[in-house]
């Protein structure tokens, strides 16, 4: 009997002794790809979706005349798709960019007329959309925090420039139209999360950017134009990207 009990005294002694190694061989175990973040440059594939909106001033002779009596913004769904680079400069800073970025957008001005041109389509509550599609290249400072485990937080900053192919800044029949300049400059901030994964790395990312370039190529013969003075873009966009 005491044969017998000191056989499960020894089994417990040597399981608790093993217990250690086995979980520090399970949290080895966890950490996917360990030399993803040593390497130089890395690639991805991003794709998003957004909401922008134009942010704009009215022009001083709004206050003196009576086609439109109100101006809102409306904010619109878009799409993003990417092709991402990602240099490592230390642990913590990495240099980003897309060399190519394509953003879908449709932002719209609403108009409030109290003589509307009925014949010509207009009603007393009339919107303008206005649709993009922006090259955009932007250049991106990243701060990322230690990885734990398959998990790592980060955030970034940049500048950016877009080329929008269907900007109308150059339409001549241009009556109902907000006419829009080609180029755009300007900032953006945002956090992501990187998730390791064993075969790719996936990672959400929530951004903001401000567009600082005026966009307005405004007519004083036209409307919808001639009413307001400066245009800037606003955009806030979630993605996810596949390294």
């Amino acid at each position: 009997m005491q044969h017998l009990l000191r056989n499960k005294i020894n089994f417990i002694i040597a399981l608790v002794l093993c217990t250690p190694t086995i979980g520090f061989g399970q949290l080895r175990e966890l950490v996917n790809l360990p030399e993803h973040d040593e390497k130089r440059i890395h690639f991805g594939i991003n794709l998003g979706m957004n909401r922008a909106h134009f942010s704009f001033t009215h022009h001083p002779s709004f206050l003196g005349q009576d086609s439109v009596q109100v101006i809102e913004s409306l904010n619109s769904t878009g799409l993003n798709l990417a092709w991402l680079v990602d240099l490592r400069l230390s642990n913590h800073f990495n240099i980003r960019t897309t060399p190519v970025n394509l953003t879908f957008t449709e932002k719209a001005f609403e108009y409030n007329l109290p003589y509307p041109d009925v014949p010509g389509g207009e009603d007393s509550v009339t919107q303008k959309k206005v649709q993009s599609i922006s090259l955009t290249l932007p250049i991106q400072l990243k701060f990322s925090s230690d990885r734990i485990n398959n998990f790592k937080v980060y955030m970034m900053g940049g500048v950016k420039a877009e080329y929008d192919l269907a900007s109308n800044a150059g339409a001549r029949k241009a009556e109902n139209l907000i006419k829009l300049n080609r180029l755009d400059y300007g900032v953006e901030a945002g956090v992501g999360f990187h998730f390791y994964f064993p075969m790719f790395v996936l990672t959400p990312e929530l951004k903001i950017g401000w567009g600082l370039g005026n966009l307005h190529s405004r007519d004083k013969n036209l409307k919808f134009s001639s009413t307001i003075d400066k245009i800037n873009s606003r955009i806030i966009s979630f993605s996810l990207t596949v390294e």
